[in-house]
């Protein structure tokens, strides 16, 4: 239970004003080693520092020497139930629904199909390197329940919740408003603050969602408000048009949320691919947090995310996966498509900012960086293993890098799951990948 570890370490020791000077307040120790005790970070130090605190006999002692060690990724929007349906082919969001991601929902009505794959994303999560993530569920309570055991098991932080949506989907999947309320707050009860878990009120998108059913949810964020709050805002222009016919009374997208009470410090939008002045403003003032998801944007052909705007407003930003219309639970492959996404706008994501936001940014957008994110003492042990070498092209690369930001660079632009050697959640070893 009592780690000291050697290898090289990376991360961001504070909360950044401007992500965009993310590079001068960066934490490089080429040479360094972590104590962990009992799940919590002890002290991150120098090798040579180790000397005025360190006592062999206290720690097994793990020479990663070689290695370069992050805060563990953090994915701020992925689904669930959709593993089973990644890298389905063709059409834009709303016929994407239709046609793949309401079928493959309603498998999930089955506890024990549940159960089953509740494992296989958990463990896909860890594999790629993400010891925390915000997650929809299906509309099912049994296999939110599933999800939350498997979480519990790997000793995970993990916010979730099951999707509530009581009209335009099919009828297996079409709730009433008082069962979903109910079953809601069935799993808020259950799950909520329980160990490392916590709750997300998950309603789909407004389409799917009534006023009745938005009211429901805005109460729950009233008798629970220390719950997060998850869902979709203007990802596609088909689904904005759509907004505006079934809620003709509204400003705009977000107005909708925000009426019924749904933006605030443990809100997170997902997309916001087409936001209109007002709901940047909306967004800023009731420090709601965005999920820029460029996998899944580009796979849907739905838009580009405007970073530089984000930063003009302020507005928090972590990463995500999107799975299942993104095509990889890898946060390394997805900073990498967000780097493309940036360039297609004149933006240079620098790689400091990107791995910012996969990691305390992702934190801080999620109000977890008092617990998640960096090397700081008392922080959760989350972290991973990374080796920057496990392809001949990486090797070539890394060896005409002339500094540690060129070799991030190469590991965000050419790495991908393999770079992942070790996944720590709670201050031990969850995956540890063996070479073939």
């Amino acid at each position: 239970m009592r780690y000291a570890i050697r290898a090289a370490f990376f991360d961001f020791p504070a909360r950044l004003i401007d992500a965009a000077q993310a590079s001068s307040h960066a934490r490089y120790i080429e040479d360094g080693v972590l104590l962990i005790d009992h799940g919590k970070i002890i002290q991150l130090l120098g090798w040579e520092e180790r000397t005025q605190v360190f006592d062999w006999e206290e720690y097994e002692y793990l020479d990663l020497r070689g290695k370069v060690i992050f805060p563990g990724f953090i994915d701020t929007h992925i689904h669930f139930p959709q593993i089973g349906m990644v890298g389905s082919w063709g059409e834009q969001l709303l016929e994407w629904l239709e046609e793949y991601t309401f079928p493959a929902e309603i498998d999930y009505q089955d506890r024990a199909f549940a159960t089953e794959m509740a494992a296989k994303f958990l463990d896909q999560c860890l594999e790629n390197g993400t010891t925390t993530a915000l997650i929809f569920g299906s509309v099912h309570e049994g296999a939110t329940d599933a999800l939350f055991e498997a979480a519990e098991r790997r000793e995970m932080r993990i916010i979730a919740g099951k999707v509530m949506m009581d009209r335009f989907v099919p009828d297996a999947l079409c709730e009433e408003v008082a069962e979903s309320y109910q079953q809601t707050k069935n799993l808020i009860e259950r799950w909520h603050n329980k160990g490392r878990l916590s709750y997300a009120l998950t309603p789909r998108f407004a389409p799917t969602s009534t006023p009745e059913l938005l009211t429901a949810v805005g109460q729950l964020k009233q008798e629970y408000p220390d719950v997060w709050l998850q869902t979709h805002l203007s990802e596609n222009p088909q689904e904005i048009a759509w907004v505006k016919e079934l809620f003709p009374d509204h400003q705009d997208y977000l107005s909708v949320y925000h009426h019924y009470g749904l933006t605030g410090p443990r809100s997170v939008f997902a997309h916001c691919l087409h936001l209109e002045e007002a709901e940047w403003q909306c967004l800023a003032r009731s420090d709601s947090a965005i999920s820029f998801c460029p996998t899944s944007n580009l796979f849907l052909g739905s838009g580009l995310f405007n970073l530089r705007k984000a930063h003009q407003h302020n507005v928090k930003i972590g990463m995500g996966t999107d799975i299942g219309a993104g095509t990889s639970f890898s946060l390394l492959r997805t900073l990498s498509e967000a780097y493309k996404v940036q360039q297609l706008q004149h933006y240079a994501l620098t790689v400091a900012e990107a791995f910012y936001h996969a990691t305390l940014g992702g934190a801080v957008s999620l109000s977890l960086d008092d617990k998640v994110g960096n090397f700081l003492p008392g922080k959760e042990a989350d972290f991973i293993v990374i080796d920057c070498e496990v392809t001949p092209l990486q090797s070539l690369r890394q060896a005409r890098c002339r500094d540690i930001w060129e070799r991030l660079f190469v590991l965000m632009t050419l790495g991908d799951e393999r770079n992942i050697r070790q996944t720590w959640v709670n201050g031990r070893c969850a995956f540890q990948r063996h070479d073939n």
